[in-house]
């Protein structure tokens, strides 16, 4: 009798159906499948290198040569699945025009008048950068937008796959949060008075628990920098930066909105590499105005 009453006091845990269960089970190795696919699609992506826009422009420049039709054009240049193009500024300058003359002029007409070639030419690709691009060392490659080398993933983050990288991170971490969420409800259905049994798993879950911390910090991270069209490199060295560095840190230079950076990010730049000048002063001044209601409204935000 003592023994079945202490077998019956025991709380008894809620079994789920079978077929749900195989649901979960399947939801999840869905998840670690598209994870691991992520991985490697983003590993294996491209992140825009200058001298694959620079071909692509140099290819254009020969077709516009050849073209009696070359002045009505639009200013973009496809080389297979790569296009290039050139966004106009609102300070007036027109760079459809451009786009038919050499790669320096097209981007030393990104920058402010005056400013000299040496200082936009890369010392050990020697080619000429666009604004926003960067040498990585580890490549030895010029990145269009760079944002980080990921020794994880063994390639540059720039402009091409940036998105890419945002999508696995963020399945990286809806994994781990649902493996975690498995590991607590092993421990409490499981753990008993004899808890070194379980040691291994309780082990096991303090790393779990520092990657999902870590993982949630570095997708919050970046969707900050998704939404305000930065890089993690602007924002890092922004006062080392020379196109940056007299520009306020609560001025984002190449932010077009909320809803335009989102676009940019999501359904633009899959497809093709886009250059962008520098802003103007007025734009400057026009993007460090505080918002207002009226502004809200209008959707200046967005």
């Amino acid at each position: 009798m003592p023994l079945l009453a202490r077998s019956s006091s025991r709380p008894m845990l809620p079994m789920l159906p079978l077929s749900r269960r195989s649901g979960y089970t399947a939801l999840y190795l869905l998840l670690f499948f598209a994870t691991l696919v992520q991985y490697f699609v983003t590993s294996g992506s491209s992140p825009g290198y200058v001298l694959d826009a620079m071909r692509a422009v140099n290819e254009t420049n020969v077709i516009y040569k050849k073209s009696s039709m070359a002045s009505k054009q639009p200013a973009s240049s496809k080389n297979g699945s790569l296009i290039v193009t050139v966004e106009e500024s609102q300070s007036g300058r027109n760079f459809r025009g451009t786009i038919s003359a050499s790669w320096t002029k097209l981007v030393m007409d990104m920058y402010p008048p005056g400013t000299p070639v040496r200082t936009c030419t890369c010392s050990y690709c020697n080619v000429e950068q666009p604004p926003r691009a960067k040498h990585c060392h580890d490549c030895d490659k010029c990145v269009l937008q760079f944002d980080h080398h990921c020794v994880w993933l063994g390639t540059c983050v720039g402009q091409g796959n940036h998105c890419k990288f945002w999508w696995y991170i963020c399945e990286e971490t809806a994994l781990c949060l649902w493996t975690g969420i498995l590991y607590i409800t092993y421990l409490k259905a499981n753990i008993s008075r004899a808890w070194w049994k379980d040691t291994v798993m309780i082990l096991l879950l303090i790393p779990l628990s520092i990657s999902i911390i870590f993982l949630l910090l570095l997708l919050l991270f970046h969707s900050y920098l998704v939404l305000t069209n930065q890089t993690t490199y602007e924002l890092v060295r922004r006062r080392r930066i020379p196109y940056l560095r007299g520009i306020p840190e609560r001025v984002y230079p190449f932010s077009k909105g909320v809803c335009s950076n989102l676009y940019d990010f999501c359904c633009v730049r899959s497809s093709k590499y886009s250059l962008e000048s520098l802003p103007s002063a007025q734009q400057l001044e026009e993007k460090s105005r505080p918002y207002t209601c009226l502004d809200v409204l209008t959707c200046r935000c967005c």
